[in-house]
């Protein structure tokens, strides 16, 4: 699809469309976020990035973390401590819901407001991404949910090379999340990000040139 083929569809849409996007660590996310935004104009929403202004000095949640792990959790500067938090939340499960009951909330909040932005100026592209999109039931106020999909062993590579994980850590992260069977279930579309990228980009084009040619 052309610069201007894309530019033409934005200009004809009827309405907001607001694409959930998950999958798992190291399956490319990033590069699928990068390209709604440059090629299609899209309004990006990290929820990752929300929690972590929300544990920021004046953030949200920031009074409410300390009043749960205390005062050791409190820098000299006044941030939070991230690493031991968690260390915490790792070997301590009650803890773990306890942070989550704090943080999940209050970023749903933000992404209720993102959606609502979103339907209000009817049109435009609007994409909310976080791994957690499937369990935290986000299908309630997005259009789809799209699953970002690459091999096991493709995200076991790109993790070792270009963030040095050890194989122990890409190990324990890829456990904590959904299976690759999971991801695919609660998604409605399933992008195919493991092989060259612009073969992902091309499945992007088709399937938003679909949503917005049939609204």
């Amino acid at each position: 699809m052309t610069e201007n083929e894309r530019k033409e569809l934005i200009a004809s849409m009827k309405k907001s469309i607001v694409i959930g996007v998950t999958g798992g660590v190291g399956a490319g996310k990033s590069s699928v976020l990068k390209y709604l935004q440059e090629k299609w104009d899209a309004n990006i929403l990290v929820l990752d990035d929300v929690s972590r202004e929300m544990l920021e000095i004046g953030g949200l949640c920031y009074d409410e973390t300390i009043a749960l792990f205390g005062k050791d959790i409190v820098l000299p500067d006044g941030r939070l401590d991230r690493a031991q938090i968690a260390r915490i939340v790792f070997s301590d499960e009650k803890m773990k819901k306890a942070l989550n009951g704090l943080i999940h909330p209050a970023v749903r909040r933000t992404s209720d407001a993102f959606t609502a932005e979103a339907r209000a100026r009817g049109k435009g592209v609007y994409v909310i991404e976080a791994a957690l999109l499937i369990e935290e039931h986000y299908d309630e106020i997005c259009d789809e949910l799209w699953c970002i999909y690459a091999s096991e062993d493709v995200r076991t590579k790109r993790l070792a090379e270009s963030r040095g994980y050890d194989m122990t850590r890409i190990r324990n992260m890829m456990a904590s999340q959904l299976s690759e069977e999971a991801f695919e279930a609660g998604c409605s579309v399933k992008i195919d990000n493991g092989g060259e990228p612009e073969k992902a980009f091309c499945e992007i084009d088709e399937r938003l040139s679909l949503l917005i040619r049939n609204p």
